[in-house]
C-alpha cells in the first residue's frame, strides 16, 4: 500500500518534469524561458514554435515517455490494479499540467496524456493519433485536433476492449479514460473559447524570443 502511493506521488513529479522548458532553456537557446514566448506553454507546440520541429518532437517524445513510465512502474509493483494504474495516470497528467517545479503552471497535457494510454490501451492511441492528424491537416488548427482527438478516447477504448478486444478492465479503462481526457480538455478550455470566437491561430507559424502572441499550444 505504501509503495503503491509513493509510486503515485512519484508519477505527480515526474509529471511535473518540464521538459519543455528545460530544453528551451539549457538546449536549443541561450537561456531563454519558454514560459515568456508565445503562447507561455512547455509542450511540444510552444516549443516547435520557438525552437523548430526537433526540438518540439523531441519534447513531445520525453512526454509520452513521462506518461508511459509513470503507469507502467506501477504496474511493475503492482501488477493489473487498474485502481493505482489509474491513480498513477491522472497523477502524471496533473503533474504536466500543474508542475511543481514551474509554480503549477504547465502546458495541456496532452502528450503526456498518449504516453499513458499507450501504456494501457495502445490500440486506442493508434485511431486517436489518426484521428488528431485528420482534424489538424483540414483544419490547420492543433488545438482542435487535441480536443477532438482527445475527446474521442473513450470511445476507442468502448470499440477496441468492448466489442472487438474485450477486456475484463473494461470498466477501468473507461473510467481512466474520462478522467484523464475531461481534465485534458478542461485544459484547453482558453482554446475553446478562441475556436468558438474565431480568434484561434493555424498551425504553421514560427515565433521569435521576446515577443508576445496571441497562440496558444495545445501539448
Amino acid at each position: 500500500m505504501l509503495l503503491r502511493l509513493l509510486l503515485v506521488i512519484s508519477a505527480y513529479l515526474l509529471g511535473s518534469i518540464p521538459f519543455g522548458y528545460l530544453l528551451i532553456k539549457f538546449v536549443f537557446t541561450r537561456g531563454e524561458d519558454i514560459r515568456a514566448v508565445g503562447s507561455g506553454g512547455i509542450g511540444a507546440t510552444n516549443v516547435t514554435r520557438r525552437a523548430g520541429r526537433a526540438a518540439g518532437l523531441i519534447t513531445y517524445a520525453l512526454d509520452v515517455a513521462k506518461g508511459s513510465a509513470a503507469v507502467m512502474l506501477v504496474r511493475a509493483a503492482a501488477g493489473d490494479d487498474y485502481l493505482w494504474m489509474g491513480l498513477a495516470a491522472v497523477a502524471v497528467i496533473v503533474g504536466h499540467i500543474a508542475p511543481v517545479f514551474l509554480r503549477f503552471r504547465g502546458g495541456k497535457g496532452v502528450a503526456t496524456g498518449v504516453g499513458v494510454f499507450l501504456a494501457i490501451a495502445p490500440y486506442a492511441v493508434i485511431t486517436t493519433l489518426v484521428l488528431w492528424a485528420a482534424v489538424v491537416y483540414f483544419s490547420r488548427f492543433v488545438s482542435l485536433g487535441s480536443i477532438i482527438a482527445t475527446a474521442a478516447v473513450p470511445l476507442w477504448i468502448l470499440l477496441y476492449y468492448g466489442l472487438l478486444f474485450p477486456s475484463p478492465h473494461l470498466r477501468a479503462l473507461v473510467i481512466i479514460a474520462v478522467i484523464a481526457c475531461a481534465l485534458i480538455v478542461w485544459k484547453h478550455h482558453e482554446n475553446i473559447s478562441r475556436l468558438l470566437s474565431g480568434n484561434e491561430n493555424r498551425i504553421g507559424k514560427r515565433i521569435e524570443p521576446g515577443r508576445e502572441d496571441a497562440m496558444r499550444d495545445s501539448v
